[in-house]
């Protein structure tokens, strides 16, 4: 099987840890980088986790630091939910490993064009490095093959009532993406808030007994508890690991070609992702939108993955 080739744009985060275990023992993809962007903490602390994720999984992919706030905004993170550290409280030994120079966007652009047109870029954090990329490389579109985000969401959000936390911190950078000319995949709230995993279901991964599947079960301990008590959801939600799947095999996942563009001038607007997938009037369909998902299947994913620890 030929394996697809795949940055993974990210800001670890609790559900971004959870989709780099899963990615890494994806036979579908052949993870060539991971680079990091301030979203969830701060760049340094997302750098961090994302280096603690692959000694943990005994990766040895490249992880190439990013922007350090959105293009245009002052910084907004999500460490009420993710944690001061971004790690969700789970203590572990910051690796030493030296990060290399080269920044996000440079390393996204010379990987791009060693693939050839076949690069996937699977984006789980705010899209400043892309935004960046796209405005210093202006034949990167030609470059990339598709970039599979998770962001935004058809109806409703979850930083304001009409925002989701990956588009609303960088609302410009998602909008300059979207008019790229790149096929954009969006899999928003509309599919993950129904990929969740209940306390339950998240006790098995951990009696699967590995460092890696003991991670993935303590990691997500205090965000469960606020998804079950404070916003009275079944499960947590695995925001994150659905937009890796996706890229490795969308066969379980509903699909729809639509128009999107982010609102980036409204006060209560701001950061709505707004497309015509319900709409009389129609845009210019420039992008996918992931509306549904076989959570069994997924699930059963989920667990076949990281039983391979």
């Amino acid at each position: 099987m030929k394996k697809i080739p795949v940055i993974i744009d990210c800001d670890p985060g609790v559900d971004d840890t959870a989709a780099l275990l899963l990615a890494h023992q994806m036979p579908e993809l052949e993870i060539l980088a991971v680079t990091t962007v301030a979203g969830n903490v701060s760049v340094d602390k997302t750098t961090i986790n994302a280096m603690r994720v692959r000694k943990a999984s005994g990766a040895g992919y490249p992880v190439f630091s990013g922007a350090e706030h959105p293009m245009f905004r002052e910084p907004v993170t999500a460490s009420g939910v993710h944690g001061e550290d971004g790690f969700g409280g789970v203590e572990m030994e910051i690796p030493d490993d030296e990060i290399p120079a080269e920044k996000a966007w440079d390393a996204m652009y010379r990987i791009a064009k060693e693939q050839k047109g076949e690069l996937t870029i699977v984006a789980t954090g705010p899209m400043t490095n892309l935004s960046i990329a796209l405005s210093k490389y202006k034949e990167l579109p030609q470059l990339v093959k598709r970039i599979v985000i998770m962001g935004g969401a058809a109806i409703g959000g979850n930083v304001t009532p009409a925002a989701e936390f990956n588009i609303y911190v960088d609302p410009e950078a998602a909008d300059m993406l979207f008019q790229s000319g790149i096929p954009v995949y969006m899999c928003g709230l509309d599919v993950t808030m129904k990929a969740y995993i209940t306390p339950e279901e998240l006790e098995k991964v951990g009696a699967l007994g590995s460092p890696q599947a003991k991670l993935f079960h303590d990691v997500f301990q205090n965000l469960q508890k606020k998804a079950l008590e404070e916003w009275e959801q079944p499960g947590v939600a695995l925001h994150d690991p659905v937009a890796v799947m996706y890229a490795a095999d969308d066969s379980i996942f509903e699909t729809h070609h639509v128009g999107i563009r982010v609102e980036t001038k409204g006060e209560i607007t701001l950061g709505k992702t707004v497309t015509d997938l319900y709409s009389d009037k129609q845009m210019e369909h420039n992008a996918y939108i992931v509306m549904d998902v076989d959570r069994d299947a997924f699930l059963k994913k989920v667990m076949d993955l990281m039983a391979k620890y």
